[in-house]
């Protein structure tokens, strides 16, 4: 039975509080303006109420680039960059181990994962992929009468919300959980109040608020805002009901669910609250739709006057003219979302969150073009009204503007084209399908993942043609590439798990000192440019066996060993970490290598692999693989050299957007306008050469970071940092960098790695890769040292290969076995070149040069078949005058020219059937065959084929009308005889 039609509904404005809380009427979203306090206002309330009353410290929000978390996609909620806090694995020299009270207003995505509005943007007033997170936290400060009591007062006395309009939620316990009702947060309410009908119990769906599968969790409580349901609003909580919004939600992490599910009590407890934006400035505006509110109302008049559409009239249905506001509300959501992401270095691409920004592009620009007919350049026009109204809380949306529309303009340009390609599967397929009920899945799913195609896309075409989806198969797929997805990942990362928060926190508990690696920065040059890298002496201090402190590991156990100091350099800022191994003093025949190296709440944790039982309280020496480490201090200092020269080259806007330093190469992501041109890469060669010939000290030392942040032309990564920081410069002593000219420094930057004392010993570097991630992201490989001139000399060697085939190619070949060999040579000098280690500049040039070699090869091969193929045509119709069926044997010819004969034949004899069949050197047959179309009802090619070349112990394929196989054969008259036999008695 078909689904009814959605209700069509008007809304107008419903029942709300101004400016200061009193009851009035307010505008729909035909008015022209709003009423009540603006956004920023609100904004700008909630952070003052906490900074200023109740001594939180204000956080800035991260960008939407999850840091360091591969379970996110996108930051979803404002607790996400605190996870380190939470999950007790802050550094405690940090600045956010000293995190007590902290508030902010978060940017958040919520368009892929777990959390995923994506699909019903649009559909509703409410849902949106970009918004902003309100949030106060505390860290083992307050609870929750605290928590509740402010939350109360800011809403009730500061926005001046009715309280009679406020319904809250607490956790009503869960029995079979072993779960007690949260009674406590009950009673709060209670205390401030609230009438007992207005105070509601929920079970753990809806009030009990978890991370994950593992870690913290706790109770929540929600309170939720009448738009107007009035009597029986009790009801209708969490109901689903558009009139009753949940609005903040403050959640007490007071447990820890551990990997066998059971629930253990946490060290510290804390806080995290979030209270949507968007639907504040919704209740405090007065209107039940976010979209009537200053935030959104300017970017529907910008689409209004672009796009000549009828005026946005705030309609949710199925008729047109909701179907009109739907493509208003897509667009004015998805261009905030794609300004937020591009502006914080997210670009559209094929995979993980660049391809789910990809997609929210395409179906912004598919609702433009499909239902407001709008001109192409529309959504990206949006982008200066987005940061005009966003711009003053987060100046980053208004510094580079045109790059972002230049980034939105290129993906609606390729997605415009895609939409004809799309129509014409869905149509070829649609022809193809018969009597099937359902679109094929896969089908649909190809178009999606390919062309970019959104899935409801998909569906409303077919439904203009009557036709049913198979959502079965679709969703199949889609959990099936999940799946691959999170085992690529964790491929990738091969990372264990690390100590979990519980062991940490004991660790902590039992005053065990967190290690002193200060070591790993103790290594000399000497006179003769060698390092040394001491090795190091320590105490094992505890030892773990996944998440269990015990007092020893047994023999062939992996274990993680914490020790009181260490040499070893744990994985961070982008540098792998060290390798080595650890002996027992005295003992050094007892080698424990070292597989890991990670750091978690300040201690270094060391994954080994224990040959004999190692025990808390044993002494060890500690050896660096001295190899492998100078090969990252190699890679590391030269990618700050990279980092300036690119600088130097592309502006000193170029931002770096990613890192890793390995022994072997370096990688480094930047933000560009295109792909590097080879004159852009050999500027960047000449001034990288330039800055290692000038062999410049490395000099570093710790600052307090307000003072590190004062340096002129100092870069950071987007990372968090101690306190003091650890500045890395380049030519110019530290002390010296406050009273000098950017323009002077070399480089300097924030950077804890590990870093050559000069850097000459880089001798040399070469980018052997250079390709675009996304649209303004370019990720260079590079090499150094000998690597580098290895990678210079092959590329010369590759050069002249080159330049030799170009000499012997500029003869015409005489025969088509040359011609056909000089093709080959062509094509395995390609590969050659794709995947060598050769600057990437000459490996361009290359593949450049051997593109038209190919191509004149191609074309003398092409040539010299057609000549080949009419010549043994001439011979084989002077020998066959039977014009029904004809089967000949043409030795030592290529498929290639037996089909150009068949194709002849196909002219010259319209009715005939042809096998044409050619012996080759080690007994190989080849076979091509024909059918005329008046025969294939009773004779078919590809059955023909596969009949003769079975016969050979070979196969073949094709259709019924041509195909093509091959075999091994001795008795070439045999493998006729038996093609003639079996053509006539299908005949």
């Amino acid at each position: 039975m078909a689904a009814p039609a959605r209700q069509l509904l008007r809304v107008g404005p419903g029942p709300g509080v101004g400016a200061l809380g009193r009851g009035c009427s307010f505008s729909s979203a035909a008015a022209a303006t709003t009423t009540g306090p603006s956004a920023a206002s609100v904004r700008d309330t909630f952070l003052r109420y906490f900074t200023e009353q109740q001594q939180h410290r204000e956080v800035r929000s991260a960008p939407v680039i999850p840091r360091a978390d591969p379970s996110l996609l996108f930051v979803n909620a404002g607790m996400n960059q605190f996870k380190p806090l939470i999950l007790g694995s802050v550094d405690p020299r940090s600045e956010m181990a000293g995190y007590r009270r902290v508030v902010n207003s978060q940017k958040c995505v919520r368009a892929g994962g777990k959390h995923n509005d994506l699909e019903d943007v649009g559909r509703d007033l409410y849902h949106h992929t970009f918004f902003e997170m309100l949030g106060n936290w505390s860290f083992g400060d307050f609870f929750k009468e605290e928590a509740c009591s402010m939350a109360w007062e800011l809403l009730t006395e500061k926005y001046g919300i009715p309280p009679d309009r406020l319904y809250v939620t607490y956790f009503g316990g869960d029995p079979g959980a072993g779960l007690p009702a949260d009674s406590e947060t009950r009673d709060v309410w209670l205390s401030l109040g609230l009438p007992s009908e207005r105070v509601l119990p929920f079970g753990l769906d809806c009030n009990f608020w978890e991370m994950g599968e593992t870690g913290p969790c706790g109770p929540c409580t929600e309170i939720h805002y009448d738009h107007g349901v009035g009597e029986g609003a009790a009801a209708q909580v969490n109901a689903g009901n558009p009139g009753l919004v949940e609005l903040w939600n403050l959640v007490f992490m007071q447990y820890h669910r551990e990997a066998d599910s059971s629930l253990q009590p946490l060290p510290r407890y804390s806080v995290d609250t979030g209270m949507g934006l968007e639907r504040l400035v919704a209740v405090l505006q007065g209107t039940t739709s976010n979209y009537d509110t200053d935030l959104f109302t300017p970017i529907l008049d910008t689409i209004h006057q672009r796009s000549g559409a009828q005026r946005y009239g705030g309609l949710v249905g199925s008729s047109p003219a909701a179907s009109l506001d739907t493509a208003y509300r897509v667009l004015a959501d998805h261009a905030r979302a794609l300004t937020v992401c591009i502006a914080d270095g997210l670009y559209p691409g094929m995979s993980g969150a660049p391809l789910v920004l990809r997609r929210i592009l395409r179906r912004a620009v598919r609702f433009s073009a499909e239902v407001l007919r709008a001109p192409a350049g529309l959504l990206a026009s949006l982008v200066p009204s987005v940061a005009e109204t966003l711009g003053a809380a987060y100046p980053e949306l208004k510094q580079d503007m045109n790059q972002i529309m230049d980034v939105i303009e290129e993906g609606e340009t390729a997605f415009l084209s895609s939409l004809v390609r799309g129509r014409r599967v869905i149509d070829r397929t649609l022809r193809k399908m018969g009597d099937r009920e359902s679109f094929p899945a896969d089908v649909a799913w190809s178009l999606h993942r390919s062309l970019g195609f959104p899935l409801d896309l998909v569906g409303l075409m077919l439904d203009e043609k009557a036709v049913t989806m198979d959502t079965e198969g679709l969703e199949r797929l889609a959990k099936e590439e999940a799946e691959h997805s999170r085992g690529a990942a964790m491929a990738e990362t091969g990372a264990e798990p690390e100590l979990d928060p519980h062991t940490v926190s004991e660790l902590h508990r039992a005053r065990v000192p967190t290690t002193d690696d200060s070591l790993k920065y103790a290594y000399t040059l000497d006179a003769h440019g060698k390092y040394a890298f001491p090795s190091g002496r320590a105490t094992v201090l505890a030892l773990s066996l996944g998440q269990r402190l015990v007092q020893e590991v047994g023999p062939g156990q992996r274990g993680f060993v914490i020790l009181d100091r260490t040499n070893f350099y744990s994985e961070q800022g982008g540098q792998s970490c060290d390798q080595g191994f650890l002996v027992r003093e005295g003992q050094q025949d007892v080698v424990l290598p070292v597989l890991d190296v990670r750091v978690a709440g300040g201690f270094v944790i060391h994954r080994v692999l224990v040959p004999e039982c190692l025990r808390v309280g044993e002494r060890l020496e500690l050896f660096v693989d001295q190899a492998q480490r100078l090969g990252c201090m190699v890679k590391h200092t030269a990618t700050h050299l990279l980092m300036a020269a690119l600088c130097r080259v592309l502006g000193p806007r170029t931002q770096q957007r990613g890192s890793h330093v390995a022994a072997q190469r370096l990688r480094l992501d930047v933000s560009v306008k295109g792909p590097l041109t080879d004159g852009q890469l050999a500027e960047l060669d000449a001034a990288v050469q330039a800055l290692i010939g000038r062999d410049e000290e490395v000099h570093t030392a710790e600052l307090p970071l307000q003072r590190a942040l004062q340096i002129a032309g100092l870069r950071k990564a987007n990372e968090v940092y101690l306190d003091p920081v650890r500045v890395v410069s380049i030519g110019t002593p530290v002390e010296q960098l406050h009273s000098s000219d950017c323009a002077q420094h070399t480089s300097v930057e924030l950077c804890c790695g590990t870093h050559l004392l000069r850097t000459g010993l880089i001798q040399d570097l070469v980018i052997v890769s250079e390709r675009q991630l996304a649209k303004g992201i370019s990720r260079l490989i590079a090499v150094t040292g000998q690597e580098a001139k290895q990678a210079r000399a092959l590329g010369s060697a590759l050069c002249e290969e080159v330049d030799s085939l170009c000499e012997r190619s500029q003869t015409a070949p005489a025969s088509l076995p040359v011609a056909q060999r000089q093709a080959k040579d062509i094509g395995r000098l390609t590969d050659v070149v794709d995947g060598a280690t050769v600057p990437q500049r000459e490996r361009r040039q290359l593949q450049q040069r051997l593109r038209a070699l190919q191509r004149v090869a191609n074309n003398r091969v092409r040539r010299l078949e057609d000549q080949a193929a009419a010549v043994e045509l001439r011979v084989v119709l002077a020998q066959s005058p039977d014009q029904m069926l004809l089967v000949d044997m043409i030795p030592g010819q290529p498929v290639t020219v037996l089909g150009k004969m068949l194709k002849l034949l196909s002219v010259e004899r319209p009715h005939c059937s042809v096998m044409l069949l050619s012996s080759h050197p080690g007994g190989k047959v080849v076979c091509v065959c024909g059918v005329a179309q008046d025969l294939q009802n009773s004779l078919s090619a590809v059955d023909w084929a596969l009949a003769v070349c079975a016969g050979m112990g070979g196969n073949a394929g094709g259709s019924a009308h041509i195909a093509k196989g091959v075999g091994s054969s001795s008795n070439l008259e045999e493998v006729i005889q038996m093609a003639v036999q079996y053509a006539r008695s299908r005949m």
